[in-house]
């Protein structure tokens, strides 16, 4: 199974609407934990803002899980923008993560300008990796034989299905 994720943020000191405080993040983190545990999955494809996908990140590493990151720009850029701009010591964990992701060949920047486009095209990005790395494995699984019943085995990934009116670009 691979799973996509588009996390969201810590909320900032002073958001007007409070949907993920500072205060949540443990019971955030117990969540994501026992989501991977009863969803096994091979691959985790997130970005690495602060607050959800950091959490979701560190997690999977945790459980051996294989992770990709999808970033809008330039990593230092991004870690100005969306992760050390909240509150709590999210930039080791990022630059941590970025690094491992970098060294493996698993981090993915898009090179978006528009910073307003960005995000939305992050997210897209993230659900077209997923669908394509699940359509690669169901295409290689069904090349295999099983010797003892002589036809295709079953995909190890369900068919991932993303419908979205329209793909954005940055």
């Amino acid at each position: 199974m691979i799973i996509a994720l588009a996390g969201r943020r810590i909320d900032a000191p002073n958001a007007e609407i409070r949907r993920f405080p500072p205060e949540n993040l443990e019971l955030v983190r117990t969540r994501i934990r026992s989501f991977l545990q009863a969803n096994p999955a091979a691959l985790l494809i997130s970005s690495a803002a602060c607050g959800a996908d950091l959490i979701a990140l560190e997690e999977a590493d945790a459980m051996g899980l294989q992770r990709r990151i999808v970033l809008p720009f330039h990593p230092q850029r991004f870690r100005v923008t969306s992760v050390t701009d909240r509150p709590g010591n999210w930039g080791v964990l990022y630059d941590r993560v970025v690094e491992e992701a970098q060294r493996k060949g698993e981090l993915v920047i898009l090179g978006c300008e528009d910073e307003s486009a960005a995000y939305t095209a992050v997210n897209h990005a993230i659900l077209d990796e997923a669908e394509r790395l699940a359509r690669a494995e169901e295409r290689a699984e069904s090349n295999r034989v099983n010797p003892a019943e002589k036809r295709p085995r079953e995909s190890a990934f369900p068919r991932a299905t993303a419908l979205t009116m329209f793909r954005p670009r940055c």
